[in-house]
């Protein structure tokens, strides 16, 4: 992809020119107009992305946090409900979806960002995972029945207390969830929505160059993604680490 991105055309013997002048092309700010659909799309990718970030954050999270303390034996009910989604095809859930967006676009209109919606769906085996695994590591029963008997309430303990210790499993689904919905293509064609990957399609007929310009940057943002979950992993390890030998 990258070498074809930097390809110029073959001289009169057949060897292949080399050149920035696509990558130019894409960065000159005179040919913004040209790109104006594919920023939008990115633009609504990029608030789908926030969106269901806060999805995760407002209601799987506190479910997670609320089963784990208080009913531990329903731990294994909701893994099975998370994981759900990972199990049915793109295709069918977009086919479910449909009847459903039909009467969101009544309430909302048909905008992008209502596929947040459904990406609060489809990434919940992804986001689940990470905090399921950081909580595995954390006696939050402890924790939490230590810092009540010290006279701290609820809301305390639980943005002193807990949330601390699920930083490492938090930042890595919310590193998850943004390049799963970044990579979700099938909703929003069903849906005749603008996004970074329809758009991307789109682009492709008039310029190929350009669209695999913008999916190697896209490649490039997700392996730095992924960079920094195994940063993230890696510091939270550290400190478990020196944690145990202090103890």
């Amino acid at each position: 992809m990258l070498e074809f991105s930097f390809r110029q055309g073959q001289r009169v013997d057949g060897v292949q020119n080399y050149g920035p002048q696509h990558w130019q092309g894409v960065f000159d700010p005179a040919n913004s107009f040209k790109y104006q659909g594919l920023l939008e799309g990115i633009g609504n990718s990029l608030l789908i992305c926030l969106l269901t970030v806060v999805i995760v954050l407002v209601l799987l999270l506190p479910v997670m946090i609320l089963v784990e303390l208080r009913f531990p034996k329903l731990r294994r009910v909701l893994e099975f409900i998370c994981i759900i989604p990972i199990t049915i095809p793109a295709i069918v859930l977009v086919v479910g979806y449909v009847p459903v967006y039909g009467v969101v676009a009544q309430i909302f209109g048909s905008v992008p960002w209502t596929i947040a919606f459904a990406a609060g769906i489809i990434v919940l085996p992804y986001a689940y995972r990470p905090i399921a695994a950081n909580m595995a590591g954390v006696e939050l029963t402890v924790l939490s029945e230590a810092s009540r008997s010290l006279g701290a309430g609820w809301g305390r303990t639980l943005f002193s207390v807990i949330l601390p210790n699920l930083r490492r499993g938090i930042l890595a689904s919310c590193f998850i969830t943004i390049a799963v919905v970044l990579g979700e293509y099938t909703i929003a064609a069903f849906l005749a929505q603008n996004t970074f990957q329809t758009a991307l399609v789109l682009i492709n007929h008039t310029d190929s160059y350009v669209s695999v310009i913008f999916a190697v940057l896209a490649l490039l943002f997700g392996f730095v993604l992924l960079l920094v979950i195994g940063r993230v992993g890696a510091v939270g390890t550290r400190r478990e680490r020196r944690t145990r030998r202090t103890a």
